[in-house]
Parts: C-alpha cells; structure tokens; sequence
C-alpha cells in the first residue's frame, strides 16, 4: 500500500471572516491621549524648558559659558544629558533660550493657506505676533540672554546663526504661502519686514518698562510702515 501524503490526511481550514484591524484615528488617539493628557504633558514640556534655560543661564552668570558644560546645566534642572539634547541643540542655545520652531503648527497652517485674512501685511501681523509670544511669557530669561550675549561674544555669534537659521524658515513659509495665494513681493523683502516689526515692537515695548505684551506694540509698528508708505503715495 503507498504511503498517504500528509497533504490527504490535513484537514481543510475553516473560512474564517477577516477580523477587522483597528480604526487608526482610534489608534493615534490612543497614544496621544485625551486632550486634557495632551495639554498636561505639553505644560511638562515648557516647565522642563524653562527649568534647563534657567540653569544655562545662572550657571554662565557665575562661571563663564567655557566653564559650563551639558551635564551641569542637566544636574542642574534634575535631567539626564539625553533629554537635554531633546530641547537644545548646544549649551549656548539653552543660555539664549533658543526655540527650534518658533510658529505653532496652526499658525504656519493658516499662513500657508492664505489666512487668516487674506491681506498680506495683516496676516504676517498674526506670524510676528506669534513669534513675540515667547518673549512676552518669559520676559525675565530674554533680558538674560541679552545681558549675557554681551559678556559672551560666543553666544552672540551662535544668536546670529539662529537668527540666519530663522530668515531660512521664514522664506520657505513664505515661498509655502506664495504657491498657495500667489504675491508678487520678494521673499527676502518679507523676512527683513518681519525683523523689523519684530524690532519695532520689542524696543517699544522695552520703552514702556516691560508691561503687558510685546505684540501689544505690533499696531502702532505696522501703522508706522504704512505712513512712511503712503507718504510717498500722495500726488
């Protein structure tokens, strides 16, 4: 007799239904938690921030930047060097309190799509806005940073190359927004506009001692480029 093949004596599998895979808007929630969780953990994020820039910047103040080191500014704000590297680049960027992004992510969105009213100087009024916020949260580190980049020639080189890292940015928001709701006014002029508001408005607000906000300050700037401009407009 010839052997069975062991194919013969398998038995046929069951048809089985697919077993639906979980929805992944339910898995992204899942992870990133309720908005409550959200907001707890974002809020641990700035505190744990705030806590590395504020011992960069007293540990500079009392032994030179070429005496402090990652790992002391870590000990300092009770962090492992690793999780130091999640907010800062160098040691200098931790002093001047660097932000990587600059924009929240809903503010370079409306920007992009032409918003949030669709006339440019307006809506790059809100980017500017924006970008001074941090200032105006943390007004007693930006006067440190300011205060020691003038001690430490160092970190007013590395403030330079942020601030080139920042023009590049801001052109590719820009050229971004261009694509979408075309102008026709140069990129470069734009990013050197937004400095100048961004300047306009911090020494306005450095005049008026430090109270309330700088963006407060961002009406009267803009008021001031559209004066020097219809100036010249009028026969």
């Amino acid at each position: 007799m010839a052997p069975t093949s062991s194919r013969e004596n398998v038995a046929p599998a069951a048809s089985a239904e697919p077993v639906p895979g979980p929805d992944l808007r339910e898995l992204v929630a899942a992870l990133e938690g309720s908005p409550a969780e959200q907001g707890l953990r974002e809020r641990k994020k700035r505190a744990r921030r705030a806590a590395l820039i504020d011992a960069a910047q007293n540990l500079v103040a009392e032994h030179g930047l070429d005496a402090v080191t990652v790992e002391m500014i870590s000990a300092e704000a009770n962090v492992s060097p690793r999780t130091f590297f999640n907010y800062f680049e160098s040691k200098d960027d931790a002093v001047l309190g660097a932000e990587d992004t600059g924009l929240p992510e809903d503010v370079i969105r409306t920007f992009v799509e032409g918003g949030p009213t669709g006339r440019l100087l307006s809506d790059l009024q809100v980017v500017v806005a924006a970008l001074l916020a941090p200032a105006g949260e943390a007004h007693d580190r930006v006067m440190r940073a300011m205060d020691l980049m003038q001690q430490e020639p160092a970190l007013l080189r590395r403030h330079v190359v942020w601030m080139d890292r920042h023009k590049s940015r801001l052109t590719e928001l820009f050229e971004a927004r261009r694509a979408v709701a075309p102008f026709a006014t140069d990129a470069e002029l734009l990013t050197m506009l937004v400095l100048l508001m961004l300047r306009t408005a911090l020494v306005a607000w450095e005049h008026a001692g430090y109270t309330g906000n700088p963006a407060d300050h961002l009406p009267d700037a803009v008021a001031q480029l559209i004066d020097v401009v219809s100036a010249d407009l009028v026969p």
